[in-house]
């Protein structure tokens, strides 16, 4: 399964054999479709999520799974980029606030250097906090944006850090960053903040990872 956000819903590209049995179809508006073969077919199901969220997702599937996944992302500009997710001993995250929305920090991998290399470099760049250990890998996920009439598919790559969450966050005004504090996430999440899904999802797999584990394991 290949999941993408494109403005906030979620496209789903899979093997037509495991349509039936996907849970996500039980629950939400959702629209199905097999893979014509055709690029252009593609394409209208992009444009329609980049102008309208009147679905919680849509599921193209073919039996020629890696042949749909190679016709998609060739439609694309790839760009890679890594963060992470920073906790302190009272398991609080360092989130940061830009353009509108509570985010975690990440940027773009610099020539030469490796996916959590780039990690470590942007949390500290966007955030002023150092003092990072990296733990693991959380997961990756992908969102795409238009910029001067190119599409780009942007994959994040995200790992598990962790501080000791004595260093004062600074936000990095220069990346239009206006906040950046230790927060509790379920407090957050409570609050019904205005956050991307993509986030939203990275917080889950770190709690399932790392958290739900521990609870079950202890």
């Amino acid at each position: 399964m290949y999941k993408i956000y494109i403005n906030e819903t979620p496209l789903i590209l899979m093997p037509s054999s495991m349509v039936a049995s996907y849970s996500f179809l039980s629950k939400d508006k959702v629209l199905v479709v097999r893979y014509s073969g055709k690029k252009k077919h593609l394409l209208q199901y992009i444009d329609m999520l980049e102008k309208t969220t009147r679905y919680d997702g849509i599921i193209i599937h073919s039996d020629d799974y890696e042949g749909l996944k190679s016709e998609y992302k060739g439609l694309y500009k790839r760009v890679t980029a890594a963060g992470g997710v920073v906790v302190n001993p009272s398991n609080e995250v360092l989130f940061i606030f830009r353009k509108g929305h509570w985010d975690l920090p990440k940027g773009k991998l610099d020539a030469g250097e490796s996916k959590s290399e780039a990690a470590l470099r942007e949390v500290a760049e966007e955030t002023g906090v150092t003092d990072l250990v990296l733990k693991s890998r959380i997961c990756k996920t992908r969102h795409t944006y238009r910029q001067k009439g190119q599409r780009y598919l942007k994959v994040n790559w995200w790992y598990y850090m962790t501080s000791d969450g004595k260093e004062k966050p600074v936000p990095q005004k220069e990346e239009k960053i206006t906040k950046a504090k230790w927060i509790n996430p379920g407090k957050l999440l409570q609050s019904d903040p205005k956050m991307y899904r993509s986030i939203k999802e990275v917080l889950l797999h770190y709690y399932e990872r790392f958290i739900y584990k521990l609870e079950r394991e202890s």
